[in-house]
């Protein structure tokens, strides 16, 4: 099995305390229901956010839409890895992910 990385963008915890407490309840749902196919539950990223360029510059913001988080899994194919993410409470949000196959280089 490969390992995949679902890299999300957009979303929401929401504006409450109540709602940001829901939310976190259905990511540690989501989590369980993935099981033994969670391999790194991730974290959501900062506001800080740099972008370095091919000539060393650097400049503050992300090249193209910001990534809000990610998580990995392991799956079959990108295809079962991308029916795993389709449960992720981000996309109820509004959110959205692309899902990445990743490879060992060794």
């Amino acid at each position: 099995m490969a390992k995949y990385v679902l890299l999300y963008s957009g979303g929401s915890m929401g504006a409450t305390q109540a709602d940001q407490q829901k939310q976190m309840q259905a990511w540690g749902s989501w989590f369980g229901k993935l099981g033994k196919s969670l391999v790194d539950g991730g974290n959501p990223f900062s506001d800080k956010v740099k972008t370095v360029a091919s000539n060393g510059s650097a400049k503050d913001g992300a090249a193209g839409q910001r990534a809000t988080g990610y998580s990995i899994v392991e799956a079959n194919s990108v295809d079962a890895a991308a029916e795993l993410a389709k449960g992720c409470p981000v996309l109820s949000s509004g959110g959205q992910i692309t899902v990445y196959e990743t490879f060992n280089a060794m």
